[in-house]
This record gives C-alpha cells, sequence and structure tokens, in this order.
C-alpha cells in the first residue's frame, strides 16, 4: 500500500531567467532579455502565486550562436539581494562558484544576503565544471580533476560553515588558508542557511550529503531519474542523514494539448545549432560525443525535460514524475515567465495542492 502524497510537501520553484534565452535553445521562442526587470517580475508572480522557492545559476560565458545564448546575464547572488528587498514569503537561492570566491567572502555575502531577507536565503554550491568560463579569468585549475574539485569545495564550505558559527577561525588546509579570520554579522538563520548542491557522482552525491540538505539531480527518463532519488537517500541513510531530491522540468501550457504540441515544434524548429554545439563544447563533449540529459535533451532545442499540454495534462503528469520518482520537489522553467508562471501559480499549483 503506497502513502498518499501531499502536495503541500512537495517545494515547487522557479529557475529565474538570469541569463538571455532561458532554457530553449531556440531562434523561435520567447526573445528572454534576462534584465533585473524580467526577473523581479517573475520573482513577485512566484511569490504572489504560492511557489516556494526562487533560484538563479551563476553563469559567466555564453554558448555563441545566432541568438548568442546566455551571453548576457545578471551576477547571482547581487541580483537576489535586490530580489530579497522585492519579496517577502519565499525561499531565495543564490548560486556561489567555489573556484571564484574566497569562503570568507562568500560567507560575509550570505550573511548579508540572509539579512537583507529576513532569513530567507539558502547556498546553492558549485564544485565548477565549465572549463572555458573559468579559463577566459586564468581561473581554471587545470591540475585538479573531477573529485579534486570536489574536495575543494568540501573544505571551502566547511570553512563557511565555521565562519557563519565561530567567532575566529584559523584554518591551513590543502586549498585555503585563514588566519584568525572572523566574520560578523552570523547568518539569522539557525544552525545555518541551507545548503542545495547538484551532483551525480559518488562523489558529488556524498559532497552534497555530507555538507548540504538538498541534491538537484536529472535523468534520461522516470526510471533513471528514480533511481538516483533512491541512491541519493540510500547513501543518505548510509551515513544518519536525510537529503532531499530535486529535479528541473520545463511548463509549456495551453488550453489544449494539441496547441502544446504545436507551440514545442515550433520551438524545436527554431532550435539554434550554433549555440547547441557551443554548449556542447563547454561541457567538454562533441556534438556526437557522449552526452548527460541536459545536452542530449538540449539538441531538440529544451535543456531540461518539457511538461506540456492543457491544464489536466500538466497536473496529471507531475502527479506521475512525484508518485514514479519520489523527488521532493520541482524546480521550474518557463518559455514565457510571466504569462506561463502566472498560469502554473494561478491554475497548476492549486489543482495539485487543492486549494482550486
Amino acid at each position: 500500500m503506497t502513502t498518499a502524497i501531499n502536495y503541500n510537501e512537495i517545494d515547487f520553484g522557479v529557475f529565474l531567467p538570469v541569463t538571455n534565452g532561458g532554457w530553449i535553445i531556440s531562434e523561435t521562442s520567447p526573445r528572454l532579455d534576462g534584465s533585473y526587470e524580467l526577473n523581479r517580475s517573475a520573482a513577485i508572480i512566484a511569490e504572489e502565486n504560492g511557489l516556494d522557492f526562487i533560484m538563479s545559476m551563476a553563469k559567466w560565458k555564453g554558448y555563441g550562436g545566432t541568438t548568442d545564448h546566455w551571453g548576457t546575464s545578471l551576477e547571482s547572488m547581487t541580483m537576489m539581494a535586490g530580489l530579497a528587498e522585492a519579496t517577502s514569503r519565499v525561499k531565495i537561492y543564490a548560486t556561489v562558484h567555489t573556484l571564484l570566491f574566497n569562503p570568507a567572502v562568500a560567507a560575509k555575502m550570505f550573511a548579508t544576503l540572509d539579512q537583507i531577507s529576513n532569513g530567507r536565503v539558502g547556498m546553492n554550491v558549485v564544485s565548477g565544471s565549465y572549463a572555458g568560463e573559468f579559463s577566459q579569468m586564468g581561473m581554471w585549475p587545470e591540475h585538479l580533476d573531477h573529485d579534486q574539485r570536489y574536495d575543494l569545495a568540501r573544505e571551502w564550505m566547511q570553512a563557511v560553515k565555521r565562519l557563519w558559527s565561530e567567532d575566529s577561525v584559523t584554518h591551513e588546509g590543502e586549498y585555503f588558508k585563514l588566519n584568525d579570520c572572523t566574520s560578523n554579522p552570523k547568518p539569522r538563520q539557525k544552525p545555518r542557511p541551507e545548503i542545495i548542491c547538484a551532483g551525480q557522482s559518488e562523489k558529488g552525491m556524498g559532497f552534497t550529503i555530507e555538507e548540504g540538505d538538498a541534491c538537484f539531480i536529472g535523468g534520461r527518463d522516470l526510471e533513471e531519474l528514480a533511481a538516483v532519488s533512491r541512491r541519493a537517500k540510500e547513501m543518505a541513510a548510509e551515513r544518519n542523514k536525510t537529503i532531499k531530491t530535486y529535479a528541473m522540468f520545463s511548463i509549456v501550457p495551453e488550453e489544449t494539448d494539441e496547441l502544446a504540441d504545436e507551440r514545442m515544434k515550433q520551438y524545436q524548429e527554431g532550435a539554434d545549432i550554433g549555440a547547441i554545439k557551443g554548449m556542447l563544447r563547454s561541457y567538454g563533449l562533441e556534438p556526437d560525443g557522449r552526452e548527460n540529459s541536459m545536452v542530449a535533451r538540449a539538441k531538440s532545442a529544451f535543456m531540461c525535460e518539457t511538461i506540456s499540454g492543457s491544464l489536466e495534462t500538466i497536473v496529471a503528469r507531475i502527479r506521475e514524475i512525484i508518485e514514479v520518482t519520489g523527488i521532493d520537489g520541482m524546480m521550474l522553467t518557463f518559455p514565457d515567465y510571466i504569462e506561463d508562471l502566472a498560469y502554473f501559480g494561478k491554475q497548476v499549483l492549486p489543482a495539485l495542492r487543492g486549494t482550486k
């Protein structure tokens, strides 16, 4: 006998359009400019319509192509400070790259964000996987492999936590040195702001489970997504911990399934092949090389799995995904961050949570 899912306990959040182009690599999708005005509007719509969190990524170099996809981007922590003032309820996740920010600098920035948001900030930690973005600044450590970058992130994260809780920190590590280092004020949240990280390797999941609270995961289909979610929770249980799992989806709503299919086809027909190849190269892949789930989907213009159709179809599909995979939440993207996001908040979310 399966336990009925309480959708009031499932987190639904928005992956904000911090870059131009959003999450569809196409010449025929809505022209998202990545502006603060657009992000502020999206944040307020999310706040007013009952979504649980907003998050922005950190992006430093685009993919080119005819659309210059992701060539324009706002800095995550700075933007979220503004959105903390524009909102009062939603959780606010800002992204920090451990390769770019000293732990003492990041600790103070997030303590500041926590004060601005009155205890609503969360930290999305990225250990660094896009060599081109960092090498343009001379900040890509060629001598560190994938696992070593997580070792650096672990030392970084432990230093930040100490700075959030201790009066003074002296640390002589492999990657960072702190000498009688102080960081005040401390975050308002106790014991600390929530920490989330994306990672599906054993090393990445181990880091997230041991240092964080939730893990972003992906999969080529629901079975793979369910397997990854189960593995993350099994690994947490082995460590006497718990971990939440979240996955990313794009919502494409229309009055009917047929109209949604037409909309999807329009975006796919306009796929920016040059930008898609640029994205593949950023992962160290060639277009015919080995792919992860995101780059595989992006070949058809969409960068994450898409849930499209009428209200009834979208609600049914979300229920199926949650029930099959056991994930604890969805981070959502939209072709149109005004109308489509408002539709989700006013129509889809109430239908899921039984408030409509």
